[in-house]
């Protein structure tokens, strides 16, 4: 995960499980074992994220906003008219007869 300010590459929620996993199987890995007191700051700090999150999600319904970037739950950009699934190289779009 990189240390810079916030863009399309910041860090996500997903990012925040990731870490916390690689912290469990830290824990349970018997030949390298992770210390302790380093885990219990990972856990703090990912408590903190997760606190953040809450109130990021208590924004977004008090001011009718429909997600974040950090969750993972923006809105896509719309589509052109007719257009129902865009991906690279892959267009769907719905054509309706008129009548």
């Amino acid at each position: 995960m990189k240390n810079t300010p916030a863009s399309t590459d910041s860090p996500t929620i997903t990012d925040l499980r990731k870490h916390l996993f690689a912290a469990l199987d830290g824990l349970t890995n018997k030949e390298t074992p992770m210390e302790i007191d380093r885990a219990r700051a990972v856990a703090d700090i990912a408590q903190t994220i997760i606190n953040s999150a809450k109130v990021e999600i208590e924004v977004i319904k008090v001011s009718g906003g429909s997600g974040s970037r950090f969750l993972g739950s923006e809105q896509p950009a719309p589509l052109a008219d007719g257009v129902v699934y865009q991906a690279p190289g892959v267009t769907v779009r719905q054509h309706r007869l008129p009548g």
